[in-house]
């Protein structure tokens, strides 16, 4: 069974609010000053708006997934939520962060590519 046209939209909406989540609580914990887990530092994420906005989208991200996995394949899907997510935290880390993308970890992301390409056809 091939993912459907609707589940690869709806993984690659679900994979961009991950990615997006990500890079916004990323900028939520730089705001804060840093995270220590168990620490007055949680309450100081707490108020922070870009953590508050990537932790919400999370969990739409959740709910969205859920209706991934009951509806499309599983073996499928992951690899290509993974991979997806994996891709887009890369570039948008790249563009809003100012990470550096080494050659080497330029050219995993188009080895991941060609593999997405390839499960999503077959």
């Amino acid at each position: 069974m091939r993912v459907t046209l609707a589940g690869f939209l709806l993984l690659l909406v679900t994979a961009a609010c991950m990615a997006v989540a990500n890079l916004l609580m990323k900028n939520g914990i730089a705001r804060a000053g840093g995270f220590v887990p168990w620490s007055p530092s949680l309450f100081g994420l707490l108020r922070q708006p870009a953590f508050l906005s990537g932790f919400l989208l999370t969990g739409i991200a959740a709910v969205m997934w859920f209706r991934i996995l009951a509806t499309q394949k599983l073996s499928v899907c992951y690899p290509l939520f993974v991979s997806l997510t994996y891709s887009l935290i890369t570039v948008g880390a790249f563009y809003f962060l100012h990470e550096k993308i080494s050659t080497q970890k330029l050219l995993g992301l188009v080895i991941i590519v060609a593999g997405i390409t390839t499960v999503a056809r077959g």
